[in-house]
């Protein structure tokens, strides 16, 4: 019969232990355990293995031996117990992963964390050097796939770690090590010449193959601490670890025959310092296996607990466990602790925590795990352990981290008729469960109407199917209405041990979701309420994080911001967020970052945030041709912030009719641009009809008053109750600067010169003196009130005189007017006669429902005629201000005053969104 033995561990198949039998007299007689494998049995390789155990190696049957086994063998001797091995405080684990011994300095710099410990005694986990076991894996599917390369990639393996131990070790260490390495090398050449014939490799030939990365690792860490003069002995973790398989590629610890074989092990080493294996582990029948996967993390935990560790460190490239991932959240920070339960929700939802199954054995005897970063040795980590209570109830706290899963499909069965009817939610999850596919998530109405549950996106086809096949009878008969399924969804899992203490947590996050624009799809909780879940469209996922993580973790509310028009409104806006941005920040964690800035020609864009220091150099260096449509794009598919206003500090028509798209987009609209509001009402009302059904804000408070409250007082009015009867006002600054100079000798048309020489006016003074502005903020806050009236509605008595309205320009319309000041003298005289003053005014007569923009008359001791320079007012006529109306007061133009009143919105926005107000 064809056949091989092989000296290394015993059976490599737990299914295929009934296969092994003990090897020919021959083999027994040189001191071996030889182990043969009837390959007569499997037909995947049709022949004999046997695999021994001596100082013998890999050998033809009959023939001689070849190889020394790849590592010290499985004992299942029963020696006698004769070092009683400690257990308790003394003991720190460690734990070092493929990253932190990716190369020979990086083992020496584990070495040197190692020795740096002033543990009694230690036991260091490590995982083989970085790649290796994708690597090893690659060596069995070469081999099995009958791909001749499988040699040269050997090959490469036996000089990557040749390489490492020569700049690692020197003298008889290294003379050992690598005559361990070209023996084990020798042993897998032949192994894996082996499965090249038969096409085929078992579970246990693959794993005995790949777990060599680990034996490697272990040997070159034990050598290197033992330059040092410090005792140290390798442990290879097959003689202790004993797993047994527990179905969907996982193993179950048998920490009692473990800790038994641990005893033995440690009764014929003591050492004050242990290098073990991680990964690989053996069954109760000593067949070589692996704890899967990332399952180093594991064999740390299993061996923290059967010796009662103090602490177990695991040890990465990162300085300790993320608020929510860092690459996608660039404000996460590092938590310091976390409890075990928050940790394996972390894991479940795919945060970068540990391996999921590792919390379970140091939960149950209470040892704290500790990850650090092997590279920043000062960072102190984050602990995991058995929280402490606190009673403190801060909401922000009690959410500790999010994660999100993308690549899901929501499925959604739904009918009247499985309403009361035991059975459905088994049937479903019956036919789920044929296919071989994961449920994430499962939500279900109490109605019992409708049951929906996530799956990976890749097996949502099959799922589907089955469910179709399972139900065809009650889809075609009604009881069902649907099988649905929605693609292109993901999970976003706040997780935290307080939360079900915490009155609160779920009405922040849906609240913060709900402002950042996102639609939930669905949601599950638990009653222990350690995560909340919700699911959301993909492509929405990053903005929920970022969202939900600004609300919950941080408490600073961050804004994206992008400013339409750097002229002299939007400039001085600009200088006023550089003046401010600093203190906001620190005193009331709001964090402005403008984003772009685009004029007429050009544009500035920045994902991160412009130097407000040097904007305007910015925008003459590096900008690009201005494209609005480019420049609403690069808002909102901006990822980095989960907050962005566009402010509009144009009066162009063309920008304002864009404000419905803008907030559409959930992105917020702050604008001084009346042409919106005053323009045609089907439109106003659209908008106004929009931003009220949605979380995204429009604020225009500077339409009207440029600094001052005028439409934060009119809507104060009417939320409370009070009816407006009358809203009258002085509500240009450049009239009001005109008329309250005009007086004593002075022309009408020196004093129009003097306001346009002062800014106050527009370029050309008609814009101002034709009333048209008054109007708009007529119409305006005719509107807020309730009246739906057009501009056209609004009678305007205009102060341009007819004969200079078709004058070609400012400049001669400047010229002309000094032939009209006799008449303006005449009105003024008559005025004055009276005890009287000139004002322009704009009237909202809210009982007739009707507006009016004149110039009138008032007594000298009217409020209207107590004003000074370019100052604005507005009285207020309600039912509960009728005696006496509300009056506000205060400059109504200048860029700096209008500059004010938007960046107050700005602020009202943020505080609306979460920030302290």
């Amino acid at each position: 019969m064809r056949g091989l033995a092989v000296a290394s561990p015993l059976p490599p198949a737990a299914a295929a232990a009934r296969r092994w039998t003990r090897a020919s007299s021959s083999a027994r007689e040189t001191g071996s355990q030889c182990w043969k494998y009837d390959l007569s049995q499997d037909r995947s390789l049709g022949g004999s293995l046997r695999i021994g155990q001596s100082q013998g190696c890999l050998h033809k049957h009959h023939s001689t031996n070849l190889l020394r086994p790849a590592a010290a063998a499985i004992s299942v001797e029963q020696d006698e117990v004769n070092t009683y091995l400690p257990k308790g405080d003394m003991w720190s684990v460690h734990k070092f992963g493929g990253t932190c011994m990716g190369t020979p300095q990086r083992i020496q710099s584990v070495a040197d964390i190692v020795l740096g410990d002033s543990s009694e005694r230690k036991l260091v986990i490590v995982s083989a050097m970085s790649k290796v076991t994708d690597m090893m894996y690659n060596l069995v599917h070469k081999a099995q796939s009958r791909d001749d390369s499988y040699m040269i990639a050997l090959e490469e393996i036996f000089e990557k770690h040749m390489a490492a131990a020569k700049d690692l070790l020197d003298g008889e260490d290294l003379a050992r090590f690598l005559s361990q390495l070209h023996s084990d090398v020798s042993n897998l050449r032949a192994m894996l010449s082996a499965i090249y014939i038969a096409g085929h490799a078992t579970e246990s030939f693959s794993d005995f193959v790949v777990g060599h990365g680990e034996l490697w690792s272990a040997q070159m860490l034990s050598y290197a601490i033992k330059k040092s003069g410090a005792p140290c002995s390798w442990m290879d973790t097959r003689e202790v670890l004993v797993v047994k398989p527990s179905g969907s590629n996982q193993v179950d610890p048998d920490y009692l025959e473990s800790e038994k074989r641990l005893q033995k092990w440690f009764s014929r080493q003591p050492a004050e310092i242990i290098v073990a294996t991680g990964f690989i582990a053996s069954t109760a029948e000593n067949i070589p296996t692996t704890l899967k996967r990332d399952g180093s993390d594991f064999s740390a935990a299993i061996i923290g607990s059967l010796v009662r560790a103090r602490q177990v460190t695991i040890w990465t490239d990162v300085d300790g466990v993320f608020s929510a991932d860092p690459r996608k959240v660039s404000e996460a920070v590092i938590l310091s602790t976390l409890s075990y339960q928050e940790a394996w929700e972390m894991s479940y939802f795919g945060a970068n925590v540990l391996h999921p199954r590792t919390i379970i054995p140091v939960m149950k005897d209470n040892i704290p795990i500790v990850i650090r970063n092997m590279f920043n040795i000062s960072a102190p980590g984050t602990m995991i352990c058995r929280q402490p209570a606190n009673d403190n109830g801060d909401l922000d706290a009690c959410v500790k981290s999010f994660a999100t899963i993308d690549n899901l499909a929501l499925v959604n069965v739904e009918g009247t008729g499985m309403a009361g009817v035991p059975g459905t939610s088994s049937a479903i999850f019956s036919a789920v469960k044929d296919v071989g596919a994961n449920v994430i998530m499962i939500s279900q109405a109490s109605s019992e109407h409708s049951i929906c549950f996530a799956v990976p996106e890749k097996e949502v086809a099959a799922v589907s199917a089955a469910l179709h096949v399972k139900f065809r009878e009650a889809l075609a008969a009604g009881r069902l209405s649907k099988v649905e399924v929605i693609k292109g969804c993901s999970i976003l899992a706040a997780v935290g041990l307080r939360m079900a203490s915490t009155p609160g947590v779920s009405a922040m996050l849906f609240d913060a979701l709900a402002k950042a624009n996102i639609n939930v799809r669905a949601i599950a909780q638990g009653c222990s309420e350690y995560n909340i879940t919700v699911v959301l469209k993909q492509e929405d996922c990053v903005r929920a994080l970022r969202a939900a993580h600004s609300r919950f973790f941080l408490s600073t509310t961050t804004l994206a911001v992008g400013i339409i028009g750097p002229g002299l409104i939007g400039g001085t806006l600009l200088n006023q967020l550089k003046d401010q941005a600093a203190v906001l920040k620190e005193n009331m964690n709001i964090d402005l970052r403008v984003i772009g800035i685009t004029g007429s020609s050009t544009m500035l864009l920045s994902d991160t945030g412009i130097d407000l220091t040097q904007w305007k150099e910015l925008l003459r260096k590096e900008a690009e041709p201005a494209d609005l449509a480019n420049f609403v794009r690069h808002m909102s598919d901006n990822h980095v912030f989960p907050n962005k206003v566009l402010v509009d500090c144009t009066a162009d028509t063309s920008i304002a009719s864009h404000y419905y798209d803008w907030l559409k987009k959930g992105i917020h609209v702050i604008t001084p641009n009346k042409k919106a509001n005053s323009g045609p009402l089907d439109r106003y009302l659209k908008l106004r009809t929009l931003q009220r059904a949605s979380y995204t804000h429009y604020f225009y408070e500077a339409t009207v008053g440029a600094g001052l409250p005028i439409i934060s007082t009119l809507r104060g009015l009417l939320e409370t109750g009070d009816k407006i009867l009358r809203i009258e006002g002085i509500f240009s600054g450049t009239l009001s600067y005109i008329f309250n100079n005009f007086e004593g000798t002075r022309t009408f048309s020196d004093v129009v010169a003097e306001a346009k020489e002062a800014g106050y006016t527009e370029p050309d003074p008609r814009d101002d003196l034709s009333g048209t502005d008054v109007a708009r903020k007529v119409i305006i806050l005719a509107r807020e009130s309730g009246l739906r009236l057009e501009l056209s509605d609004i009678p305007v008595k205009s102060l341009v005189p007819e004969a200079l309205a078709s004058c070609s320009s400012a400049d001669e319309f400047m010229q002309k007017l000094p032939s009209f000041d006799q008449d303006w003298a005449k009105q003024r005289s008559e005025a004055e006669a009276a005890g009287e003053v000139l004002r322009y005014v704009g009237v909202v007569d809210a009982v007739n429902q009707k507006g009016q923009v004149e110039l009138r008359r008032y007594k000298r001791d009217h409020p209207f005629a107590q004003l000074s320079g370019s100052d604005n007012i507005i009285a207020f006529t309600t039912s509960r201000y009728k005696e006496q109306p509300l009056i506000v007061r205060g400059p109504g133009a200048g860029a700096e005053v209008t500059a004010g009143g938007v960046f107050c919105d700005i602020l009202r926005l943020a505080s609306s969104l979460g920030a302290p107000s």
